[in-house]
């Protein structure tokens, strides 16, 4: 069946005909995937992509690579995939990861980022026996319903000296979830002084991404980052870094090598697995040694958690990224299209600015790199994605919103550079014809 025969017959299977909110993007657009291989998509009509959207990030080899691939099927004829015990596999990867990441002591496993961020949000409030929790403005941290509040930027005028409302993400979402719940903007010094003079006696974390993956790889400053360790310590606040996108993509140790201040809980997923459902959260051993089984401890667990599928996916990949280039090859090709997309807005007089490291890169038309998600309304959003649109037209596959960044594995490197170069060119021009007409 071609693209318009199974749309039509998903709607009478599925809400909006798709498997979850984020892949509908309209009757007429949204996409059926045949077949994925290397950087490249194929949709049921055979029109071939070549893919920066990465299933929003998990994927940092390739789709479909033969290393991760046979390891996962190796372990599968081996032992099969589940047994609801203890495997070795489970300490394994955690030493893998260990190795990789300073800051991790003691860790658990989990099936999603949403599953590893719950499991951690929950072991700091047993750990610090206080509630409240700060988000900070932008950061997405999966769909929970207690996290699932955010600012309206897209109805917040630029100029407005009062922040954004702070509504749910949808409905169904009740208005209790909200009540121990603060968020703050990232950058901003006053607010980060402000939450922790009135609440500081109070929080449980801070909960963020450093490199928002939401907001176009918007990033923390050194300085603000560092204050908000210090005033973690200060007040006896446990630290929450959701690495869920940027762990092992932006560096083998994650935005924490980067910046060189680690966390006391961090939450991973997506890349750790390169496309296989697989998720952990893990830090301090004191933080962490309140999960358990004994009266009073923090629970955590889950049928499917630590499946051998799941971690036999992260046990090759990591074994990857750790021990051969393919990750310096990954940030190689990000600073290639960055370079080339670079050319082609120059040339079309078009202001503009990257965020975030290469692997995972935030493409802003604004002549500044910005600071907070709030500076995010600065950019030109539409005519972003206008070229988004028509890049997707001629076989260049990206996340239409420029919230999304684009996302690079190890496979691009194979792919035409040139080709891109032409065809990001020709749909600039046509997306600045028709934002003007």
């Amino acid at each position: 069946m071609n693209q318009s025969q199974l749309m039509k017959e998903a709607h009478l299977h599925m809400p909006q005909g798709v498997a979850e909110n984020y892949r509908y993007w309209g009757d007429d657009k949204t996409v059926f995937v045949k077949h994925a291989k290397g950087c490249q998509l194929i949709d049921s009509d055979g029109k071939t992509y070549v893919d920066f959207r990465l299933g929003y990030g998990p994927i940092i080899l390739g789709y479909q690579d033969e290393r991760v691939d046979s390891a996962v099927i190796r372990q599968i004829q081996s032992s099969g995939t589940l047994t609801g015990f203890a495997t070795a596999l489970d300490t394994e990867v955690v030493k893998q990861i260990k190795a990789l990441c300073p800051q991790i002591e003691k860790m658990r496993f989990a099936n999603s980022g949403t599953e590893a961020v719950m499991g951690a949000v929950r072991t700091a409030r047993g750990f610090t026996k206080r509630e409240r929790i700060v988000m900070v403005e932008g950061g997405f941290h999966g769909l929970y319903d207690e996290l699932m509040w955010k600012s309206d930027i897209e109805n917040w005028q630029l100029g407005d000296i009062h922040a954004p409302s702070v509504i749910p993400f949808g409905a169904g979402i009740p208005a209790k979830t909200r009540d121990l719940v603060d968020i703050i903007g990232l950058n901003d010094h006053e607010a980060l002084e402000h939450i922790f003079r009135w609440r500081g006696e109070q929080l449980a974390c801070v909960l963020l991404e450093p490199i928002i993956g939401n907001a176009g790889s918007i990033s923390a400053s050194q300085q603000w980052l560092q204050r908000l360790r210090d005033l973690c310590d200060e007040h006896g606040t446990l630290l929450l870094i959701d690495e869920v996108k940027s762990g092992f993509r932006v560096d083998k140790g994650g935005a924490q090598a980067l910046y060189g201040i680690h966390a006391d809980l961090t939450t991973y997923a997506k890349a750790m697995g390169n496309g296989y459902p697989v998720a952990a959260f893990g830090g301090r051993a004191d933080v962490m040694d309140v999960v358990g089984s004994q009266r009073g401890a923090v629970v955590h667990g889950g049928t499917y958690t630590a499946n051998l599928i799941g971690l036999s996916a992260a046990q090759a990949t990591l074994a990857i990224l750790s021990d051969t280039q393919a990750l310096h090859t990954v940030h190689q090709a990000g600073e290639q299209v960055k370079s080339l997309l670079s050319r082609v807005f120059t040339r079309a007089g078009l202001a503009h600015a990257f965020a975030g490291p290469p692997s995972m890169l935030g493409i802003h038309f604004t002549p500044h790199v910005p600071q907070t998600y709030r500076d995010w309304r600065k950019t030109d959003s539409q005519l972003y994605n206008l070229f988004a649109w028509e890049l997707i037209s001629r076989g260049v596959m990206l996340e239409p919103d420029s919230r999304e960044p684009w996302f690079f594995c190890e496979a691009h490197a194979h792919m035409d550079f040139a080709w891109l170069e032409d065809i990001a060119t020709l749909a600039l021009r046509a997306a600045m014809d028709k934002s003007v007409s």
